[in-house]
């Protein structure tokens, strides 16, 4: 696909639009402990399940906190012995993830990217395994809202990633066609949804947990950030 035909992007947010270990570290750990009622043995073993360190907190990009979404956590963990039910833990997880907003990094300033790709005429949104609250929690953070058409998370009811769903739902919100569609990420779902949806673009970047070993063969174009987007799409 030649760049000019690139009439919008889907951005995911975590390991994209924030850094994803800088900002998401701290919460994976209190997220350990609050499934184990601070059981430091159960929270370690709970986030080697998840694909987090217990002891930093850092994430595989392969494990379900970096990739999957609440309720894959929260089935997992109660699977794996915290003593809650999977809709408890569910709900809890995403109040302490949307909390987790306060903390987030950006890995640039996104207000000003965003308004530069809108003036190039793009349309925008953003696409995220965290919950759609948390996703309007980030765009009013940074300033975002003015410059989307579309928000998203694994509980809007376009299904999760790696299904197509969320592209889907972009497409019909803005009257593009998948063709026409960058998709953004940082992780293999990210990568997979895209190329089920049939996106014209796939851009990986390297802000998340996953390594460039792992996503340059699924994307068409891989980045160390997003930072630098404007001028790599139209220079």
């Amino acid at each position: 696909m030649s760049r000019p035909a690139i009439r919008g992007i889907l951005f995911d947010k975590d390991g994209t639009l924030i850094d994803y270990q800088a900002s998401w570290a701290p919460t994976n750990l209190k997220a350990g402990r609050l499934a184990a009622l601070g059981d430091d043995h159960l929270a370690a073993r709970l986030l080697t399940v998840a694909g987090v360190d217990p002891v930093t907190g850092y994430a595989t990009s392969d494990g379900l906190l970096a990739s999957g979404n609440t309720e894959d956590v929260a089935q997992a963990w109660a699977q794996a012995g915290a003593p809650f039910g999977v809709e408890d833990l569910t709900e809890q997880l995403d109040t302490l993830f949307q909390s987790a907003v306060v903390a987030a990094v950006p890995v640039c300033d996104l207000a000003a990217l965003f308004a530069a790709l809108t003036g190039r005429g793009l349309v925008l949104g953003i696409a995220s395994s965290d919950s759609e609250a948390a996703v309007a929690a980030t765009a009013e953070r940074f300033g975002l809202e003015p410059h989307l058409a579309f928000q998203c998370g694994y509980d809007s009811g376009h299904g999760a990633k790696p299904g197509r769903g969320m592209v889907d739902g972009f497409c019909r919100a803005t009257g593009l066609t998948a063709e026409t569609v960058a998709v953004i990420g940082d992780s293999t779902h990210d990568m997979h949804m895209a190329a089920a949806a049939g996106a014209g673009y796939r851009i990986a970047v390297l802000t998340g947990a996953g390594s460039a070993e792992v996503l340059r063969p699924l994307s068409h174009l891989l980045l160390p950030s997003i930072a630098g987007l404007e001028q790599t799409l139209f220079d």
